[in-house]
């Protein structure tokens, strides 16, 4: 006859809960797997399974009371980890989101609004289509399967226990300044002719009061903002790639390990 103790039952959930929680805090951040239009039980039955997969390669799990305060603050920091993982990935897609906006805002798109569900919020058509574009990289370079490799290596450099290290505030803060003046600098070149454009436009009304600015300016930036973005969308290539890059390595590095005591 087999007996199963309290504390085997409290081994098997720990060994489950706290590694599930950490993974569940990427999925509920990081881009694809926080869409909005998968469903929850997919999500929590995916993280499941990602978790059983994930626990054969895991340290030993120092064993608390789950309902003490320590199995409650441990809880707490896998969540928090999980999160900070997730948001630095998260934060790629944004700048190139910011990027589109500008774009979009000076080719005289902003009313051209849709509905993106990933964030639940409105977006230009060009943010949505540089998101979609650096989507397919991140697809294309096997970004979601980085992502589960280095969600599964931060057990083994950041591994579960009471004092396991701590979040980088700063460190997120610089990440973030990195990646938004890089979402800039792919919005430059079709800001800087537009801006150009503009320019030309007001002298030139200036100089030929009689001409409709209204009934040429939109059509003369339309043209002007595609035909850029056409021509410098090769040279974004590059760059969305490195970003997506950094931002797996930044995943790892958003949590600073604790030093051993000596």
């Amino acid at each position: 006859m087999i007996s199963i103790s309290s504390e085997l039952i409290n081994s098997w959930i720990i060994n489950l809960l706290w590694p599930l929680t950490r993974v569940l805090g990427v999925m509920a951040t990081a881009p694809i797997l926080s869409d909005r239009s998968i469903p929850a039980r997919v999500k929590l039955g995916f993280g499941i399974v990602l978790t059983l997969i994930i626990m054969p390669t895991l340290p030993p799990i120092q064993e608390f009371e789950i309902f003490s305060l320590k199995g409650l603050l441990i809880l707490v920091q896998q969540m928090i980890i999980g999160l900070a993982m997730g948001f630095s990935i998260r934060l790629v897609f944004a700048a190139v989101g910011v990027a589109g906006q500008m774009i979009g805002m000076s080719m005289g798109l902003g009313f051209a609004v849709f509905f993106d569900p990933m964030t639940q919020s409105q977006n230009t058509a060009i943010s949505q289509f540089l998101t979609m574009l650096l989507m397919l990289i991140f697809l294309s370079l096997d970004g979601h399967l980085m992502m589960v490799r280095a969600l599964a290596d931060s057990f083994v450099l950041i591994p579960i226990a009471m004092e396991t290290g701590s979040i980088s505030p700063m460190k997120i803060a610089m990440w973030g300044q990195t990646i938004f003046t890089t979402g800039l600098l792919l919005a430059l070149p079709a800001i800087a002719a537009l801006l150009i454009t503009n320019m030309a436009l007001g002298i030139l009304t200036r100089t030929a009061p009689q001409l409709n600015l209204f009934g040429i300016g939109f059509p003369v930036t339309l043209s002007i903002g595609f035909l850029v973005l056409a021509l410098a969308l090769q040279g974004m290539l590059l760059p969305m790639k490195g970003m997506v890059q950094d931002g797996m390595q930044y995943m790892q590095e958003v949590v600073v390990p604790t030093a051993p005591s000596q």
